[in-house]
């Protein structure tokens, strides 16, 4: 394809042009609107080393509808509405190989994985000789509208022949086993087992399930009923705090809501909704009329621990642009339809109706209800139409986007066919040289025309401090004269240009000479078109100044503490990224970052600042945490005898400071206890007359400063008849049992 570049007046062509747009003049600011670009938005999902390699992304996700259902212990998944309703294994039979396979996979190719975790209340389970079972069995349940015919015909699609409605009161059993947090927790200390900590080279992501609000459509064999507000708060907080228990500097994510009604209604009335009209919403109601996402960040801030990490939705856009449809109508709506991602005046033109916004609400949304500054990603995503180029022009506007707007993760579903236009979009990104060049990682302004026809992103690349520039034409048919005006950047010569158009090539083009401060080039319709500008000779790079400080700074573990690098600056540039070490073993990046110290001691946290042209600088805080002696260490090994007219119990002292303990009592199969005892320091042993009755014990150890163990940590007991007694250990840890009868 012929095309015509100058650059002010060193370079200029003349060449005949069948058709011409307006021209597009693009205003690039070097000095404003600098962010770092985190490299995490050009993650993708299921990809093959070789994939990964090629493109030079960063992440890897492991998610979508199946691994909802994943049975690590089997290594086996159901796959839900995607395909009958199947439990279906992997090859082999080791427990966790798929997951360990994919980390593999990405770390052969220098990328990280992010695995998501099952949350929901039912994994797979097989038959006999690893075969595949039917949650809606044809011999069972009847038969039904669709089946997998060629590989299963006894897998039905859980629709009724007879009725053509969905089958209900179908017994889980049938496919599944029920799941829980320790189940997934032992998975956890798998991965780490195999591969070590987050902090040491391990497995940094992990996800917490997969579009809860839908499991009622998604999962209906195993969870019929839209899930509640309330539910999905508790499982988020239960399973990441058993993944942290086992690895404190894993990376949580979560909740990876499906779109725009999972992000503001519940699962339960999305269903409500759906089948009843949308005026009125009971979860909604009962939770005081608040959007279903702020909910669970209030819920998670609520809880104290800063459990989830980053805040990641998914989104699809609803007017059919994920799809292979490339009628003309269609490639118009895919090209302006990406604005819901950050334009403030765009109304979806689809039912939505409303001003998405996506990037800047997720941004408003943990500032506003959770930790702010908390990373937001958008972890799934697609516009479809990967084999055109007006699916290519769409996703090299959407990581141009993420880039500007500040995203901190995002992960294409999933990953396009290498022979693909989409492809070689991401691969303009981040090996448009087949070197492993990248588009620049420190965004800068770049103001232009109507984006929905020519599309600019500018950054600069800190490696070689050269000005990349990214030019998509939009623009169905004819050329496109472009003038790229640059501030406050000395430019070098020559300057690279490399272009992908409907030729599905990833071309260069004739080098530039550079002189002056403007840059011109045509570009041809639907096409993708990367300026790699060198950095001339400047002055000598002042190093930037680094000023940490974290609040507290002292305390009794746990011990969370604030930090913040304002008064960092630069003198001739700017701050493109800071990267904080706690001394712990945690790290973290941002101007602001928090961190809980778990255990007593004296650390180091260092702040380290990169400017816009490679200098760093480094600050220290000191953190002293010290145990509170206040605390005191809850009573254990607790054991009873019930008698004809008594009950007496034992318990060992764990504690070297207690004024004394409380016993109290309840009704077995009651937790509504009352306090029946006081003793004083260093007693081991309680004696009572109790009315004949079974009874719950519990014993408190409690001090003079009115710091008592929490509740937690109580230690109870149940006398058994005959006065032998035995320890039975609850799910709660550090809980124990004992029944007092007569």
């Amino acid at each position: 394809m012929l095309s015509c570049h100058k650059l002010t007046l060193a370079f200029a062509c003349s060449l005949p042009l069948l058709a011409q747009n307006p021209g597009a003049t693009v205003n690039v600011d070097v000095n404003a609107n600098r962010k770092p670009i985190n490299p995490n938005i050009y993650g993708v999902a299921h990809s093959t080393t070789a994939q990964l390699s090629d493109l030079n992304v960063p992440l890897n996700r492991y998610g979508g509808n199946n691994t909802t259902r994943y049975n690590w212990q089997i290594n086996a998944d159901n796959r839900g509405f995607d395909w009958y309703f199947e439990s279906i294994p992997e090859a082999s039979a080791t427990p966790g190989e798929r997951g360990d396979t994919f980390i593999a996979n990405a770390k052969q190719a220098g990328a990280e994985a992010a695995i998501t975790i099952p949350m929901i209340g039912w994994i797979a389970k097989l038959g006999p000789n690893r075969s595949k079972l039917a949650s809606f069995s044809i011999a069972k349940y009847g038969p039904q509208t669709g089946n997998d015919w060629q590989w299963f015909p006894d897998a039905g699609n859980g629709i009724s022949s007879a009725t053509g409605q969905p089958i209900v009161g179908n017994d889980p059993n049938d496919a599944n086993t029920p799941n829980n947090s320790f189940i997934q927790q032992q998975w956890v200390q798998s991965i780490v087992n195999r591969w070590g900590p987050a902090d040491n080279g391990g497995l940094k992501y992990y996800i917490l399930d997969n579009e809860h609000s839908i499991w009622h459509s998604t999962h209906r064999d195993v969870q019929p009923t839209g899930a509640r507000m309330s539910e999905v708060l508790a499982k988020m907080i239960d399973y990441a705090s058993k993944i942290k228990a086992v690895d404190p500097g894993a990376k949580v994510i979560g909740p990876e809501e499906w779109g725009w009604s999972g992000y503001i209604f519940s699962g339960y009335d999305q269903q409500y909704g759906s089948r009843n009209g949308w005026s009125f919403l009971p979860d909604r109601a009962a939770n005081g009329g608040i959007d279903y996402l702020p909910y669970l960040l209030t819920g998670l801030k609520n809880d104290g621990r800063h459990l989830l990490d980053i805040f990641t939705v998914h989104y699809y856009p609803q007017g059919g642009e994920f799809s292979d449809n490339t009628r003309t109508s269609m490639q118009l709506l895919r090209n302006r339809s990406t604005r819901s991602l950050w334009d403030p005046n765009y109304v979806d033109q689809t039912w939505i109706n409303d001003r998405v916004q996506l990037i800047p609400r997720l941004k408003n949304w943990v500032n506003t209800y959770y930790y702010p500054g908390t990373p937001v990603g958008i972890t799934e995503y697609n516009w479809g139409a990967e084999g055109h180029i007006n699916g290519a022009t769409a996703q090299a506007d959407i990581l141009g986007i993420f880039g500007r707007e500040g995203l901190d993760m995002g992960a294409r579903w999933t990953t396009p066919a290498a022979s693909t236009p989409t492809y070689k979009a991401i691969k303009m990104y981040r090996n448009y040289d087949g070197a492993k060049s990248t588009f620049g990682d420190v965004s800068v302004a770049a103001s232009g025309p109507n984006p929905d026809n020519v599309a600019v992103f500018a950054a600069e690349r800190t490696s070689d401090g050269a000005l990349t520039v990214m030019v998509i034409s939009k623009y169905l048919s004819g050329s496109t004269p472009v003038t790229v005006n640059v501030a406050n950047f000395a430019p070098a010569s020559p300057a690279q240009v490399y272009q992908l158009t409907s030729s599905n090539a990833i071309n260069r083009l004739a080098d530039l000479n550079v002189s002056g401060s403007s840059v011109s080039l045509t570009v041809p319709q639907q096409s993708i078109t990367l300026l790699a500008i060198p950095r001339g000779a400047t002055t000598p790079n002042q190093a930037p100044v680094a000023v940490a400080a974290g609040t507290p700074s002292s305390g009794f573990a746990p011990l969370e503490v604030s930090f913040s690098a304002a008064g960092s600056n630069d003198p001739d540039g700017s701050i493109v990224s800071y990267a904080w070490n706690f001394g712990d073993g945690g790290t973290a990046t941002g101007a602001t970052a928090s961190r809980t110290y778990q255990n007593p001691g004296n650390y180091t946290a260092t702040l380290t600042v990169t400017d816009n042209r490679g200098a760093t600088a480094t600050a220290t805080v000191p953190i002293s945490v010290t145990t509170n002696p206040n605390i005191i260490t809850a009573p254990s090994g607790l054991t009873g005898k019930g008698g004809k007219d008594s009950a007496t119990l034992n318990w060992t002292d764990r504690s070297n400071n207690e004024t004394g303990f409380y016993i109290e009592r309840a009704p077995s199969g009651s937790t509504n206890f009352a306090r029946v005892g006081t003793v004083g320091a260093n007693v081991r042993t309680f004696t009572q007359s109790a009315p004949k009755g079974n009874y719950l014990y519990r014993v408190q150890a409690f001090n003079g400063s009115g710091v008592r163990v929490l509740e937690h940590d109580y230690r109870e007991g149940e006398v058994t008849c005959g006065g032998r007694a035995r320890l039975l250990i609850s799910p709660r840890a550090a809980r124990g049992f004992r029944r007092a009868c007569w």
